[in-house]
């Protein structure tokens, strides 16, 4: 069965960088967009990013441009989440998720997700 799961996620100061990482198995994960978003607490969920199949198109939330970068390696099946200049409004549940179809904000399958903090 499709499975996603993230990791990466911890503490961090204010200005500091994370690396986030999802690693999918149970379906073909070099035809499918792959997305990352967020949930703060008390929030709905935020798209963050979103990389295109083969990696060569990127996408991001006008927030995080500049600061995120999305990458994947199809040979190893993973996706990641490059985050610096992090901020305290950063600090949200973070999910890698398979995209359903063209639009990046709509998804099928999603992980458990992967905390992220950013506190002096």
């Amino acid at each position: 069965q499709v499975q996603l799961v993230e990791s990466g996620g911890g503490l961090a100061q204010p200005g500091g960088s994370l690396r986030l990482s999802c690693a999918a198995s149970g379906f073909t994960f070099s035809v499918y967009p792959m997305s990352w978003a967020r949930q703060a607490p008390g929030k709905g969920l935020e798209w963050v990013s979103g990389i295109s199949n083969r990696g060569s198109e990127t996408y991001y939330a006008d927030s995080m441009k500049g600061r995120f970068t999305v990458s994947r390696d199809n040979a190893r099946n993973t996706v990641y989440l490059q985050m610096n200049n992090l901020k305290p409004e950063d600090t949200a549940l973070y999910f890698c998720a398979r995209v359903r179809s063209h639009d990046y904000r709509v998804y099928d399958y999603r992980g458990q997700g992967t905390q992220v903090t950013v506190s002096s």
